[in-house]
């Protein structure tokens, strides 16, 4: 749901949707796919349709030799993950296998005419041979190596490598708020992440309407990209939050409650909150003062609640509350978990959106991980019985899906969960596995009636994570002995093994341009390896003491 609605804009070419069907009819009349990737926050790819594929030849060309599809990034993360060329929009021609002809980003009518022409000779001297796997399903293995503590001795090094002591922020090109980076930084270089976050505010927070711009595309922070994403702000709420806890400076817990209020009030659906604020129709807006944009076109709104950046939202207000006692951001959390729960979470499967009858795909890595992380800090700070049921539930299925993910990403010919998903998925896991113990004896304590049922579900979890620990431990180190793997991955002589072997299976993904999320991630990615382990011996105590009842 969004201001503009979902139907594709008003130009010449007659989009037709990703799936099996628009590769078919590429197969059937032997043509290209014309892929165009784009999203209703993106300036640019509002800008294309208006000026490239709104140009009659550039239409033409496109009916006659191509069959092009248009795909929301934001309702299909996999497909961005997979085809994005750098940025968007991305434009990318495709076989009808969907391997790669060549792609690139924004593209210009003449620009755009001169390579619909080329792809077009290329098609027909070469065919299908033109094409390549795409980056995210290519087989090569991604750097590995023993795991240590050198590593985040080599992160904390890379803070200083690559500070910006001119203009805050790290980098030395685009200037993205990089707000994970900055909680690493808190322990390690705090003077550089509180710097960061300082400038950060000055430069791409909106003093009028509330809220922070996506990025700077100068290293001076002064050319801003003025879309505002439900993501991006609900990560700076907590990096916000966890710098007013490290300093006791109420500017920090000032910015989060404020940006806390304009995703509230501004992109509210009454229930969650949507997915981005796009550019304004009047290119000035973002310019006028207080009073006279109240009367200027309003910026465009996605109002789509996403599970996983509302699962991220929830933890991040939570997280503010908890330091704060900010009652506002508490209520907010509450509603979108439950809002969550009823509508998102299917039988502890999420779906990444719901819009109508139109639901989109279930069971994502990152938006199990980012739910789940969302009902943990619940657990933790609002201290709900109920929500201890809830939660096993859904991290159960969340446990199978992410390993289940890691074992059958190549039979499924599907793109590979990207390193950030994999850290994510290590980061809840170990979460998950420290509060197990508290949230078993909270369940038998508070609620006695219960207390068979929750021994079952944890007993069925534990036989769950038992198997399924073994299962991918065999996947992963090759060890045809199930048993023998799942012993190898509860001890912890063999975690440096299976985490170098688990590094082999994910894809790099460095989100939004952040030069240290790389090496960042493999600072959690570590925990992965013995977290099944903890998990299935916390179901099997739990097994045993419901025998005892």
């Amino acid at each position: 749901m969004n201001d503009e609605g979902r139907d594709a804009p008003s130009v010449g070419v007659d989009w037709r949707d990703w799936g099996e069907e628009s590769f078919a009819e590429a197969r059937e009349r032997d043509v290209p796919v014309l892929l165009s990737l784009t999203a209703t926050w993106c300036s640019a790819c509002h800008e294309m349709d208006r000026e490239t594929y709104a140009a009659p030849r550039v239409a033409a060309a496109i009916r006659d030799s191509y069959v092009p599809v248009r795909v929301d990034v934001d309702r299909h993360p996999r497909v961005r993950e997979r085809y994005n060329m750098g940025g968007f929009p991305s434009t990318v021609f495709c076989t009808p296998d969907g391997k790669v002809l060549t792609g690139t980003t924004y593209l210009g009518p003449d620009g755009m005419k001169q390579v619909l022409d080329r792809m077009r000779e290329t098609w027909v001297e070469r065919g299908e041979a033109a094409g390549s796997v795409p980056r995210a399903l290519a087989g090569d293995p991604t750097p590995a190596g023993e795991v240590t503590t050198a590593i985040e001795e080599h992160l904390a090094g890379q803070l200083e490598v690559q500070y910006d002591s001119d203009f805050g922020g790290w980098g030395r090109e685009a200037k993205f708020p990089m707000p994970r980076t900055v909680e690493f930084a808190f322990k390690r270089a705090r003077r550089q992440a509180l710097s960061t976050l300082d400038v950060v505010e000055r430069n791409l927070f909106d003093d009028v309407d509330g809220g922070f711009f996506r990025y700077a595309t100068t290293r001076d922070w002064s050319d801003v990209e003025r879309e505002k994403l439900l993501a991006t702000n609900a990560a700076l709420v907590r990096a916000y939050a966890n710098g007013y806890l490290y300093t006791g400076d109420d500017t920090y817990r000032e910015t989060a409650a404020a940006t806390v209020d304009f995703l509230t009030d501004d992109l509210w659906t009454g229930q969650a909150v949507g997915g981005s604020l796009g550019p304004a129709e009047e290119s000035d807006y973002y310019d006028l003062p207080a009073e006279e944009r109240a009367d200027a076109a309003p910026p465009r709104r996605d109002l789509t609640v996403y599970a996983g950046d509302n699962g991220l939202a929830a933890e991040a207000f939570l997280t503010l509350a908890a330091y704060t006692d900010d009652e506002d951001a508490r209520d907010a959390a509450e509603r979108i978990l439950d809002h969550l729960d009823q509508a998102l979470v299917d039988d502890g499967v999420v779906l990444r959106y719901r819009d109508g009858d139109e639901t989109g795909e279930r069971g994502l890595l990152a938006e199990h991980a980012r739910v789940a992380a969302a009902f943990c800090r619940a657990e933790q700070v609002l201290e709900r019985a109920d929500e201890a049921r809830r939660l096993f539930a859904l991290v159960a299925r969340y446990y199978n899906r992410a390993l289940t993910d890691l074992r059958e990403v190549d039979r499924l010919g599907m793109d590979r969960p990207v390193l950030a998903d994999h850290v994510a998925t290590a980061r809840q896991l170990d979460r998950f596995a420290r509060q197990s113990s508290r949230l078993a004896e909270t369940v038998l304590d508070r609620q006695p009636e219960s207390a068979i049922d929750a021994g079952n579900d944890l007993g069925s979890l534990a036989d769950r994570g038992r198997a399924i620990v073994a299962d991918a431990t065999t996947a992963v180190l090759g060890d045809p002995d199930a048993e023998a793997a799942y012993a190898a991955l509860t001890d912890r002589e063999e975690v440096t093994g299976t985490v170098a072997n688990l590094d082999r299976t994910a894809s790099f993904d460095d989100a939004d341009g952040d030069p240290l999320l790389r090496l960042a991630l493999l600072d959690d990615v570590r925990r992965t390896a013995d977290v099944g382990g903890t998990i299935a011996r916390i179901g099997i105590r739990a097994a045993a003491r419901r025998d005892d009842l």
